[in-house]
């Protein structure tokens, strides 16, 4: 049976002897072990010139255990690396049957550097520390594309600004394939109103996932505010439609928003004039728990209600009158022009 899988990503080995090594090592196992169980090409991911194997991205239909034998090559292949990463999803009806992450975890000093630094990122009062460790991992290996991804988030949370972006910059400059660089710098952007950049950025972050990874949907909602900030609002409803109609896993950090993103969808639909559109999801919105999301009950039931007065349907009143009961000055004041 074949399955849909998808692979992604990058590894560096740093020196000529690494690359040889690890080049001799892919030949040899794959006419040794796994012949036709391996679906990826040696001429189509190594790069000499780079000292590099590189999986832009590779999309297929393959058996399960062609993705295992490729998977588990890829992975031996990570351990000559001295930096870098790669993503293996197999997929059957949109449900991940397996998921593979290949990095080297060797005893290089760069590579302990970084993951030690990793680790501290995630680590709240870590931060000084975690820059340490990923200044050290960069200090030993300067093209560590994903340890200056690391050391921009860190220096985000510190408000370095302008470290953060240039680390991002840094980051894709080596290694134009993360994602979480472009949805970096389109934060980074977004503080300073720069809409459009960060729209670009937002975009690249898109490109760069896939709709199984949560930065693929964070950088969806970020782009959704970013077009109604301009006023785009066919572009808004497009990416708030898509993250709307998404279900998410209950430890995906995007479920937390899916209520914000119902009153928003709806926002956008009352501004394009589609007021029994926005009344549906309005509805869905009030039914969802209410949560610190920046949404207040009172807000969805001032907006459906406007959104039912202006489509000529009943209820509207209702709506408002709860809402003002619920302190909205907004109702209060629709109330009145009654």
């Amino acid at each position: 049976m074949y399955y849909k899988t998808i692979i992604q990503g990058r590894l560096e080995f740093g020196t000529q002897k690494s690359y040889d090594s690890v080049t001799k090592m892919f030949i040899q196992r794959l006419e040794t072990y796994y012949k036709s169980d391996v679906f990826l090409k040696f001429e189509d991911i190594f790069h000499e010139d780079e000292l590099s194997l590189e999986i832009p991205r590779y999309v297929g239909q393959v058996t399960d255990k062609a993705f295992r034998g490729t998977t588990s090559l890829l992975a031996y292949c990570a351990q000559f690396a001295i930096a870098g990463s790669i993503r293996g999803w197999l997929i059957y009806e949109g449900d991940i049957l397996h998921y593979e992450i290949m990095e080297p975890t060797g005893d290089k000093g760069a590579v302990q550097s970084f993951v030690k630094g990793r680790k501290l990122v995630k680590m709240k009062g870590k931060e000084n520390e975690a820059l340490t460790a990923l200044t050290k991992a960069i200090e030993k290996y300067d093209r560590h594309a994903q340890a200056y991804e690391r050391r921009a988030k860190v220096n985000f949370i510190m408000k370095n600004y302008h470290e953060a972006m240039r680390d991002y910059n840094k980051c894709i400059g080596i290694d134009p394939t993360i994602p979480t660089a472009y949805y970096g710098k389109a934060k980074l952007h977004m503080m300073k109103q720069e809409w459009e950049d960060a729209i670009i950025n937002l975009e690249e972050s898109i490109k760069k996932s896939i709709a199984h990874q949560p930065v693929y949907w964070k950088s969806r909602k970020l782009k959704a505010e970013c077009h109604i900030e301009l006023k785009q609002w066919d572009k808004a409803a497009f990416d708030l439609q898509l993250f709307t109609n998404r279900s998410f896993k209950d430890d995906d950090p995007n479920k937390f928003w899916k209520r914000w993103a119902l009153y928003t969808y709806g926002f956008v639909l009352v501004e394009q004039e589609a007021y029994a559109e926005a009344i549906k999801v309005l509805d869905k919105a009030a039914a969802l728990p209410d949560i610190q999301d920046n949404v207040s009950e009172s807000d969805i039931l001032t907006l459906r209600g406007e959104a039912k007065q202006k489509s000529g349907k009943s209820g509207y009143a209702k709506d408002l009158k709860d809402a003002a009961s619920k302190g909205s000055i907004r109702a209060a004041n629709l109330l009145k022009r009654i």
